[in-house]
């Protein structure tokens, strides 16, 4: 039996892998985390995700249940990733990391910190996006200098960080397949008189409204015609499986920080 500690629990993602880990034959829910003062400390967490008591009180520390667990399943923010992950570190305890929104000294510390246990870290764990990041690098390779690419992504409006962790890292994928630096030909956004588009800029645009879970995009134009490959999120079940799977992997991994590729192919 797996034994999971869930961080970042109230929230939408954190309550969708709740259920979904409560529907695990192999898994079984021993620690759920959430901000200390959060108004749902001491609630039942199987209440709180909407499948009833199950007996694991939501607390604000992690510390109190990493004893127990195997692996650590982390949707929270970054500060307090970089908290987690320090003490899974401490502990030696495996960690899924989905959490996005780093800045760049935050990723080099949770990358610093990821690699001395066994750790998974994706900003988005669906198969279908994952397919999505092979077939970009593929195509971008075919298709080569004489196409414009731009990425398109669109989320809820409560969602924090722009663009999502998933459009910077198709925009990356795509970069790096044409040999470019993206933080040289990156572009986000335009208003106003930009002037001509450079043959070599990728543009990363975001759009937020409603309940979107997700829908991402990557679009190679040319003259004449234009191909775009589009993944949408109906909702978070996806991103939940893809962290389960994860979790289940990550357990008997070797150490190191590993790519979410590694886990559903």
């Amino acid at each position: 039996m797996i034994r999971v500690v869930i961080t970042g629990v109230c929230g939408r993602m954190g309550r969708c892998i709740t259920q979904s880990v409560a529907e695990q034959v192999d898994m079984e829910l021993v620690g759920a985390i959430q901000y200390s003062g959060h108004p749902q400390i001491g609630s039942d967490v199987g209440v709180v995700a909407g499948i009833g008591e199950i007996g694991v009180p939501v607390t604000g520390k992690l510390e109190d249940v990493l004893d127990s667990t195997d692996v650590i399943i982390e949707f929270s923010k970054p500060q307090a990733t970089i908290q987690y992950l320090q003490q899974a570190v401490d502990a030696d305890k495996a960690v899924v990391i989905g959490t996005t929104g780093f800045s760049t000294n935050e990723l080099a510390i949770v990358k610093t910190l990821a690699s001395q246990i066994r750790c998974v870290m994706a900003p988005n764990m669906s198969l279908g996006v994952n397919v999505m990041l092979q077939a970009s690098e593929l195509i971008a390779k075919a298709l080569g200098d004489d196409y414009n690419i731009e990425t398109i992504e669109t989320h809820h409006n409560r969602k924090t960080d722009a663009p999502s962790g998933t459009a910077l890292l198709l925009a990356e994928t795509v970069a790096t397949a044409l040999g470019r630096d993206l933080a040289e030909v990156g572009v986000y956004g335009r208003h106003g008189i930009v002037g001509a588009r450079t043959q070599q800029e990728i543009g990363t645009h975001t759009v937020r409204g409603g309940d979107i879970a997700g829908d991402h995009t990557v679009l190679f134009a040319t003259e004449g015609e234009q191909l775009n490959i589009v993944h949408r999120s109906h909702n978070r079940e996806a991103f939940a499986k893809g962290a389960i799977r994860a979790a289940r992997w990550v357990v008997n991994a070797p150490k190191g920080l590993h790519d979410v590729s590694k886990v559903l192919f």
